[in-house]
């Protein structure tokens, strides 16, 4: 899977040598108001308005009050993917943390299924057959060395003389991939040299993320 990046690479506030930062908790009940947010955006911009309006409904009536769900007000930094029977349809998200969680999930969802250059955009009558995904990210902790770099568990992000690439940690499982293979593709996903994670003056990161999603339109009752 793919990824396009929004913002720039951030100067990563990790310790060197340890292990990436957890991501922050999002509960079960903040994760579903995150998923309706996310259709109630993805039905505006496709103009699924009927669909729109119930999840306006069903937000409302969730509310968002207790500590539970503050994080929806967090700075956070979020990718958001759609996906049609496992195929990749659209994924846009940033390394900034530069936006509340709340507001990064729907501007991340909208920007997956109309902003993605690869793909054409998302319409209202291919909404129901998407699968929609939210990754929320940890804060980026530098990588010195690869070898302890964890597929599946971490994700990388590569930078260097200002050529950005990004994997979130489920590639390594989707494409089969271990971490050398990881490496590489991150490099090349970045229009580098496959092996361009060996130069000393490569920068990498590695992250962690919360994950979760549902169909992009929610199953009636």
């Amino acid at each position: 899977m793919k990824t396009v990046v929004r913002g720039e690479a951030v100067a990563p506030g990790g310790v060197r040598g340890r292990d990436p930062v957890d991501p922050p908790e999002v509960g079960p009940e903040a994760r579903q108001v995150l998923l309706g947010l996310a259709r109630t955006a993805l039905a505006e911009a496709t103009g699924f308005r009927a669909e729109r309006e119930r999840f306006q409904d069903e937000r409302a009536a969730t509310g968002d009050a207790g500590p539970e769900m503050a994080c929806l007000d967090e700075p956070c930094a979020v990718f958001v993917t759609l996906t049609v029977d496992g195929e990749l349809r659209g994924c846009i998200g940033g390394l900034l943390p530069d936006l509340p969680l709340r507001v990064a999930v729907a501007r991340a969802a909208v920007s997956a299924a109309l902003g993605d250059p690869r793909f054409r955009p998302v319409t209202a009558k291919e909404l129901p057959g998407l699968h929609l995904g939210v990754s929320i990210l940890g804060p980026l902790t530098p990588l010195d060395d690869p070898g302890r770099f964890r597929p599946g568990v971490d994700g990388i992000v590569v930078d260097r003389l200002g050529r950005i690439g990004l994997l979130l940690p489920e590639v390594a499982d989707e494409f089969g991939l271990d971490g050398r293979g990881m490496l590489d593709a991150v490099c090349q996903k970045a229009g580098l040299p496959r092996n361009a994670w060996r130069d000393r003056s490569t920068r990498l990161m590695t992250f962690r993320t919360v994950r979760f999603g549902g169909p992009a339109v929610a199953p009636t009752d």
